[in-house]
């Protein structure tokens, strides 16, 4: 053979090898089709998007560093103020003996050491939710590992989100696997869970009250001597006042000047600190020999345990270094830390030490009275500065976890002011910025100095402190699947500690350490009682959907009119016919030719890509033009505007449509074979003991749901429904328009838009059954009821245009 013939016949073997593999693949895509056809879920649509994450850990070391720079400014006002006051809180009543120095040296070394440097620096701040901390994001890190939220609306879909980083348990630990089956089981365990992270929030929201009062009025107060106490409170008053006035311009306008101030502080401290140790006494630095807490207990007994409440303030704002993670990453806020903060801090509590060995009876003012006369004025402006950054820093720290909270659906519906192009963890809430701001003047009124503020002070920041003990625990044990060793010694070592201080805190109960218990309770129960009745009112339209064989009735009766435009239709349902759609066909027997569900679903992430976030099938039959869609969301998203929204949902249909077109040449299927594929379309998620089985009645029974026709909802629904009606008595009956191809439904959807989007929304009257508890009664009919009334409706939250919103009345029997 010769060498041509050979080198031909090798050519034809390659290239029926490559046919055999394009074969091979063409196969194995249109078994993969069908399976995914088959699967009752969104799969078809999830499975096409790119999965490209977009993680802050992966960042060069010049962006690592710029942002441990600006970090400075954002998250250490708060720890970087504590030496403001922290000596005059845990001596109260004087120094008895000069040796309590050291020992409260001690105890601050190594607090520091042991809880913001050890705990949160290199070991919290790993259990992020890809990149976001707090209380929520710890939770939703759970939910997403473990079904044990308290809304069954979870989907296979969800976990190919490019966020959603799902790692299954591996099989060989089998001691996670028992864990996570207990808890999933348990409800007990399941509402545990949901009210740690709820009174976590509610302990940070305390947090964000308490830290301007305490933090303004304690660097106000280095011109006491001069003006009095009164005059001092009613400055404090004044610059509150003005700091949550901007607060609606954002941090994001002011935000890259922070850093340097805060920078020129931790220069002051440290630098006088420095100054005081070699002027006065070098010897407290045999602080560092943990033998002096010790002797320091054995001297003091009871009230060495009481003054623990003071020490204790070192490490306020430690927990802002997880909540503020959002802005930055880990490697940022361990440099920022490590190098810089912790250094700075430990100087200045050094310097104090040696300036009270010399001078105890000054403990009152310690701060102030240690400066060096040419610096006084200097560092009493940067010290006021720095409190006022301070507070903005918890201010934004706790209107991002109420954002949070609200996507999750767990605080009533305000309004959310996103701030920053750059940061979308930047946000502002106006209504809860008032409560704050009149809250703070409040505190700063009745209590007057900072002694005072501290006893109430401690008590929120320990109390989000054990909780974040307890949920990073459960994530090791569960999710990282650590040795039961190592979880054990993280539990033990740092909750022991923080409950020591927490112990310690409680003894200023009636000297204001009320204060945020009593708040955090509120703050619990109001967001508690809207998210129960958030989850019963989507297990209510779970039992109550309507199932395909009502759909084809209503849709081929002769009373039932298409109009032209499209109908976007709101429901909480991630799957399903919502019961809004018979009430609105009972009101007014007109739909328009293109009906859009839509169900906007907060997943357990904190941001969804947007070429992922719209998930599509098409109601069966297709001539009918319903498509269920969901909008999924993080709890950092941002729900854009009306005419954005509009644009990406009509898009991503149309890329839909053009989807199932393709899908139709390659398989070579019929129009019918698709739709008998979609028949599973209206099966849900498992539905609990006690609702309807499959949520699959026909139409809602009279006695939970009625149409309430004459309920006054607004103008514009008002004046919707007469234009819907009015253009339904000039329609004929429904007649599948003859539509041959994907570029003709496409078309089909550009003229229906042409004639413009309706938006249709269930006016929901939500009330407590007639059998229910008395319980029950209360939260739903007067709780619930007036936190709904008191605060933003659903429409204003979504931007929706007044001129096309339809409302229809239901009434919810829960």
């Amino acid at each position: 053979m010769s060498a041509e013939e050979a080198d031909r016949r090798s050519m034809e073997e390659e290239e029926e090898t490559e046919n055999a593999e394009k074969n091979l693949n063409l196969k194995e895509r249109k078994v993969s089709w069908a399976k995914l056809r088959r699967v009752d879920s969104l799969n078809l649509e999830a499975g096409r998007v790119s999965m490209v994450a977009h993680h802050l850990t992966k960042m060069g070391w010049r962006t690592t560093l710029s942002l441990a720079f600006q970090s400075i400014g954002i998250v250490y006002g708060d720890i970087g103020t504590s030496p403001l006051y922290v000596y005059a809180s845990t001596f109260p009543n004087q120094i008895k003996n000069n040796d309590d120095i050291l020992g409260v040296l001690s105890l601050i070394i190594y607090t520091i050491v042991l809880i913001p440097m050890l705990k949160y620096v290199f070991i919290v701040l790993w259990a992020n939710d890809n990149g976001n901390g707090g209380a929520f994001a710890l939770y939703s890190l759970i939910c997403r590992h473990m079904k044990v939220s308290l809304i069954p609306n979870q989907q296979p879909e969800d976990r190919d989100l490019s966020t959603y980083k799902l790692e299954s348990p591996s099989s060989q630990l089998k001691r996670g696997q028992k864990i996570k089956q207990k808890l999933e089981d348990s409800y007990f365990a399941r509402i545990l869970l949901l009210l740690l992270a709820i009174m976590g929030t509610s302990m940070v929201i305390g947090d964000g009250i308490l830290t301007p009062s305490i933090s303004v009025l304690s660097a106000v107060s280095g011109i006491s001597s001069s003006l009095g106490e009164n005059a001092v409170v009613g400055i404090t008053i004044a610059i509150l006042v003005v700091l949550f006035s901007v607060q609606r311009f954002g941090t994001d306008k002011v935000g890259f000047s922070f850093a340097p101030i805060i920078l020129v502080w931790f220069s002051f401290i440290s630098g006088i600190g420095l100054y005081n140790l070699f002027k006065y006494d070098v010897g407290v630095l045999r602080a560092f020999n943990p033998k002096y807490i010790y002797d320091y207990f054995k001297r003091n007994g009871k009230q060495g345990w009481i003054s623990l409440g003071g020490v204790f303030l070192c490490i306020t704002g430690s927990e802002a270094m997880f909540a503020d993670l959002g802005h930055f990453n880990v490697r940022a806020i361990q440099i920022s830390f490590s190098c810089l903060t912790c250094p700075a801090i430990l100087a200045a509590y050094i310097g104090q030490a040696a300036f009270l060995r010399k001078f105890p009876g000054k403990v009152a003012n310690t701060f102030y009275d240690s400066i060096p006369d040419p610096l006084y004025w200097p560092t009493f402006v940067v010290a006021v500065a720095a409190s006022i950054i301070a507070s903005q820093a918890m201010i934004s720290g706790a209107f991002s976890i109420i954002s949070q909270a609200l996507n999750l659906g767990c605080f009533p519906r305000v309004k959310v002011v996103h701030t920053s192009i750059k940061h979308q963890g930047q946000v502002y809430i106006p209504e809860v910025n008032y409560m704050f701001m009149i809250a703070c003047i409040v505190v700063c009124a009745a209590f007057k100095t900072t002694e005072k503020i501290s006893h109430a002070y401690g008590i929120a920041v320990v109390g989000d402190m054990m909780i974040t003990t307890t949920l990073v625990s459960l994530i090791m044990l569960v999710i990282w699947k650590k040795s039961l060793w190592r979880v054990a010694l993280f539990y033990l070592v740092f909750g022991f500690t923080e409950i020591i201080y927490f112990s310690s805190q409680l003894t200023k109960f009636t000297g204001g350490g009320y204060l945020p218990i009593v708040s955090a309770l509120f703050l619990t129960t109001v967001m508690g009682t809207w998210h129960y009745v958030h989850k019963e009112r989507y297990m209510f339209e779970l039992k109550n959907k309507v199932s395909n064989e009502y759909l084809r009735e209503v849709m081929n009766g002769s009373d039932v009119r298409r109009i032209p435009g499209i109908g976007l239709m709101y429901s909480e349902l991630v799957q399903g016919i919502p019961p809004i759609f018979p009430h609105l066909i009972a009101s007014v027997p007109s739909i328009h030719s293109v009906v859009v569900l839509i169900s906007i679903k907060a997943i357990p992430v904190s941001r969804v890509a947007i070429e992922e976030r719209f998930l599509f099938r098409q109601v069966n039959p297709r001539e009918y033009k319903i498509f269920r869609c969901v909008v999924r969301h993080g709890y950092s998203d941002v729900l854009e505007d009306t005419a954005e929204f509009e644009s990406q949902l009509i898009q991503n249909l149309k890329a839909f449509i053009q989807q199932e077109g393709f899908m139709l040449e390659v398989e070579g299927t019929t129009t019918e074979q698709i739709a008998m594929s979609n028949e599973s379309e209206m099966a849900d998620i498992p539905i609990p003991q006690g609702s309807a089985k499959e949520g699959m009645s026909k139409t809602p029974t009279s006695s939970s749901t009625r149409i309430i026709p004459n309920q006054p909802v607004s103008r514009a629904s008002s004046d919707s429904i007469r234009s819907l009606g009015a253009s339904a008595t000039k329609s004929s009956t429904f007649s599948p328009p003859s539509i041959h191809g994907a570029e003709d439904e496409m078309k089909f959807i550009d003229n229906a838009l042409e004639k413009g989007v309706v938006y249709m929304l269930a006016e929901a009257e939500v009330v407590a059954h007639p059998n229910s508890s008395i319980l029950n009664k209360i939260v739903v009919n007067y709780a619930y009821s007036f936190l709904r009334k008191n605060f933003r409706q659903g429409q204003n939250l979504m931007a929706i245009p007044r001129n096309r919103l339809l409302k229809v009345g239901m009434t919810y029997e829960i």
